[in-house]
């Protein structure tokens, strides 16, 4: 048995110790409108930034503790909330009863660790996208969570835009008939030279300052990578590429706008293409999913042209819906975007075009007032679920080079 099997099996056993801890947590007490929430992160390195902020912005919040295995880290939480309690190991944050609830913003190949020790030490979560690394890893997280009774909230934005708002009701509403058929795309681009996603190794990334036994999480035992640390999002062991980067965004709002289920069958094509800066995830991509429900949901994507920027076009024998925003930091979020109905002729001779005015919502508020509320939040556990099943069957095609059914997938070992 490999290394990384045993530690495999040594988490799963670990997930269901703590799975069975969440059953005999007291119920949760519902806060008020004014009580303040305690919130611990795990994960503070880009992402985690953004996030640091985002929450250190909603009302009557304290970010009053935080955990990375690299010393700058802590140090740079410290520096933005001075009162920060910071530790090296997030199983010795996750000991403060103060937290009320836990950011997660960890590599993805740490996730669904992160999340079921959190689960089982009572917090209510915000995972950031996507879920996990692997289907196996969305089923044990998603178990988990239903089995607590935490707030979990998955980082998918889009959940909480207008725009999603408005395509159930036009859909609900009948505006747009039978859907067969989706077109979605996000399109980015950077100078010559400059591959996606790469960032500067900082000088104090080594050894002594990085617990990278933590980082490699079960993966084989190796000599310390700093580039592999900080551009962990260019290696299939450590990340899913941009399917578990962008496209599950709106995958996400694609099945939570036509409801839909786990895809039957996947097929990805592509390659690297761009720079061939020794990354191994592809940056030019061509992915087709097939759903039960007859519909057929294209994605493609490419790092060498930003013109067409990110968008969704939902194809329905009465009308389409097209959401549409222009060259989009998936960070901030920040791009011209719009969504507008137009009706098919054929069958909607009365249509009129129709403009979406939906306001979008804080999705990181949203979570905080589920943890006051109890309520579930615009991105639960299952749809953390389905959109990273979603992604991983997608790449399993990808790697395999075969199109893969969701019975295949069940089956298939981690690569």
């Amino acid at each position: 048995m490999s290394k990384q099997q045993i530690a495999r099996r040594d988490f799963l056993k670990q997930a269901a110790i703590g799975t069975a801890a969440l059953m005999v947590l007291p119920p949760s007490t519902v806060l008020g409108a004014n009580d303040r929430v305690r919130v611990g992160m795990i994960g503070v390195g880009g992402r985690g930034n953004e996030l640091l902020n985002q929450i250190i912005a909603v009302p009557n919040v304290d970010l009053v503790a935080m955990a990375d295995i690299y010393t700058r880290r802590r140090d740079e939480a410290k520096a933005k909330v001075p009162s920060i309690k910071t530790f090296d190991d997030h199983r010795r944050m996750l000991e403060q009863k103060e937290i009320d609830a836990v950011i997660i913003a960890s590599p993805l190949h740490i996730h669904a660790r992160h999340f079921i020790d959190s689960l089982a030490a009572g917090k209510d979560i915000y995972s950031e996208k996507t879920m996990t690394w692997s289907i196996k890893e969305a089923e044990d997280c998603l178990n988990a969570a239903k089995k607590s009774d935490r707030v979990v909230q998955i980082g998918l934005q889009h959940e909480s835009d207008g725009s999603l708002a408005d395509a159930k009701q036009w859909i609900k509403d009948g505006y747009v008939g039978k859907v067969t058929m989706v077109e979605s795309w996000m399109s980015r681009n950077t100078k010559h030279g400059q591959g996606q996603w790469v960032r500067a190794v900082p000088a104090d990334c080594n050894p002594a300052n990085v617990n990278w036994d933590a980082f490699l999480n079960g993966r084989k035992t190796r000599a310390f990578d700093a580039n592999k640390f900080i551009n962990w999002r260019l290696f299939w062991e450590f990340s899913g590429g941009n399917v578990t980067e962008n496209m599950v965004h709106q995958i996400a709002w694609i099945m939570s706008a036509l409801d839909l289920k786990v895809p039957t069958a996947a097929f990805m094509s592509g390659g690297v293409f761009s720079e061939k800066d020794g990354r191994e995830v592809p940056d030019t991509i061509s992915v087709t999913l097939e759903f039960p429900q007859e519909i057929i949901v294209n994605w493609q994507s490419t790092f060498s042209n930003s013109h067409y920027g990110l968008g969704e076009r939902i194809l329905g024998s009465d009308g389409t819906i097209e959401h549409i925003s222009g060259e989009q930091n998936m960070v901030t979020g920040r791009s011209e975007s719009a969504t507008r109905y137009f009706p098919e002729k054929a069958n909607r001779a009365d249509g009129t075009a129709l403009i979406g005015n939906s306001p979008n919502q804080n999705h990181m508020a949203n979570f905080i007032d589920c943890v006051r509320n109890r309520k579930q939040p615009n991105a639960p556990v299952e749809t953390g679920y389905l959109s990273a099943v979603a992604g991983h069957m997608a790449n399993l095609s990808y790697r395999r080079k075969e199109r893969v059914t969701w019975e295949m997938a069940k089956s298939m070992p981690e690569l």
